[in-house]
């Protein structure tokens, strides 16, 4: 057995002393208690990010990954949430249905997650949901627009992050109305997704009082859009407004500009464009005019912080699909921080009806009654030229006020 002398005990005791004194003081700033400390080390925050990363959505769905992580590590650096660290575990429902529902069981059953997010596709969106609400989990729809998350299909474990169809069609079309005329040519994915774009974006040409002179339905993963393009011409529309995402709208952008149709005064647009989309293509080939989810040149400090962060962890300038995982998991991370717990009923409590700071100039909130959030809507017309930062020049700026609809409009019932 060690024996020590009582000067060398005092000795000890003093530096264990100044040790927890350091200990507490640190807990203190960081707002930790010694059981929130402990816990740091043992029982991480755990966030599933459910996304498309191997199907034509994958170059997008790439950046909700890396926005999420960026806004995670923030967290982490100043000692987690609740003095826990926060833990992303990625899973890839490859745009199919039942891969989604099987990786949103896995994460919840198996990786036991206590948040899930992401997924791209609507229909895969709409089979999360159900699975979150089944096993009372909550869940931020990161990606997909359609009308159902925060309508018919509509429940309390879901919140939907994205600006949904009618908020984007309704800002854009009046721009595309003013540039292009008012008789359109679509050509839609044959996806759920295609199919909310082209239902919204001909109830807002309707609006304007436009018609539709042509439609072609194309299958999802087209890579030659010369036919649907070809007959699109012969219709001799003012527009081609394009229901597509992903590769699909990269290639048809490609084929619009092999045709040389903005030779034959037919111009081209839709509800959804952004960097994710300019970058593959390049400048050259970018154009028309599109509704923007998020655009580097907002100038918003957060905005700036956000840029910074991304640059300095993945050495590129954000897409708004990096700022959509980025400002999601950021707003799940601080209604835990509001709620003082991770229990879901609790979050989700913390994030209806709540104002927050979105990035862009305009305000951000959950509605309580569908979980939609409501945001700024940006419209860009596509260059053939470096703007700054980014392909698009910013045409205008919507509040989401403006184009989201009210209660009266909304078939939603949590």
């Amino acid at each position: 057995m060690t024996t020590i002398s009582r000067r060398r005990f005092l000795q000890l005791s003093a530096v264990t002393g100044g040790a927890l004194m350091l200990g507490d003081l640190a807990g203190q700033v960081l707002g930790l208690t010694p059981r929130t400390r402990m816990a740091y080390a043992a029982e991480p925050i755990k966030v599933g990010i459910i996304d498309p990363l191997s199907s034509p959505y994958k170059t997008s769905s790439i950046h909700d990954v890396h926005g999420a992580t960026v806004a995670l590590d923030m967290y982490n650096k100043r000692g987690g949430v609740l003095g826990r660290p926060v833990s992303i575990i990625e899973a890839d429902d490859a745009s199919n249905v039942q891969a989604g529902i099987k990786m949103a069981t896995k994460l919840i059953k198996e990786d036991r997650v206590d948040f899930l997010m992401g997924t791209f596709n609507g229909d895969v969106a709409l089979a999360v949901a159900d699975v979150a609400k089944q096993e009372n989990k909550l869940f931020m729809a990161t990606c997909p627009h359609i009308m159902e998350l925060t309508g018919s299909g509509c429940n309390s474990h879901t919140f939907v992050f994205m600006p949904n169809a009618r908020m984007l069609a309704q800002a854009v079309t009046p721009h595309l109305v003013k540039a292009y005329g008012n008789r359109w040519y679509m050509i839609t994915a044959d996806t759920v997704d295609g199919k909310a774009a082209l239902q919204a974006m001909t109830n807002a040409l309707k609006a304007q009082g436009g018609e539709v002179v042509g439609a072609a339905v194309t299958p999802f993963g087209t890579t030659d859009f010369t036919a649907p393009l070809t007959e699109a011409k012969g219709a001799k529309p003012g527009a081609i407004i394009l229901n597509l995402y992903g590769w699909d709208l990269v290639n048809a952008l490609k084929t619009y500009t092999k045709l040389e149709l903005a030779k034959d005064k037919i111009g081209v647009g839709g509800m959804i464009g952004g960097e994710q989309i300019g970058r593959p293509l390049g400048y050259a080939n970018n154009a028309g005019i599109w509704g923007l989810i998020w655009d580097p040149k907002i100038n918003t400090e957060s905005s700036k912080r956000f840029i910074q962060g991304v640059i300095d962890k993945y050495n590129h300038t954000p897409t708004s699909r990096c700022y959509l995982g980025y400002a999601a998991m950021m707003q799940i991370l601080e209604a835990v921080r509001r709620a003082g717990t991770t229990d879901t009923a609790a979050v989700i409590k913390a994030l209806e009806g709540h104002d927050f700071d979105g990035l862009k100039e305009g305000r951000s909130y959950f509605r309580a009654w569908d979980h939609q959030h409501v945001q700024d809507v940006l419209v860009g017309q596509a260059y053939g030229k470096e703007l700054g930062l980014g392909h698009y020049q910013i045409l205008a700026t919507v509040p989401g006020d403006a184009v989201a609809g009210g209660l009266e409009q909304n078939t939603c019932r949590l």
